[in-house]
């Protein structure tokens, strides 16, 4: 590291490298609790095949579930949460209510 001075010897702090700014896109994203959910297929789709209404088909969904990364963190987030609604991780309700009966 190099060390500045300014006319009066006091130590000056370099100017930020504009190389940190483009560096800066490739960092990873907010590691945060819910950070899953920016990577998740189902956000770039109709929200809707998610959430059939009583009796109607989550194939659409679930094909979806089965191209993305995240499906572990969604379904353990629906278990954890008790998700009642919709298809998380891949498993409707009934699904992850024998699944959860299993692990118990």
């Amino acid at each position: 590291m190099w060390d500045l001075l300014d006319d009066d010897g006091a130590r000056q702090t370099p100017a930020p490298s504009p190389l940190a700014d483009v560096l800066s896109l490739f960092d990873e994203p907010d590691a945060g609790p819910m950070s899953w959910q920016e990577r998740a297929l189902c956000a770039q789709t109709d929200p809707e095949a998610f959430f059939p209404e009583k009796g109607g088909s989550t194939r659409e969904a679930k094909k979806v579930c089965t191209g993305c990364e995240v499906r572990a963190e969604c379904l353990d987030y629906a278990l954890a949460n008790d998700e009642r609604f919709g298809i998380w991780g891949g498993l409707s309700e009934r699904e992850r209510r024998k699944l959860k009966r299993r692990v118990v």
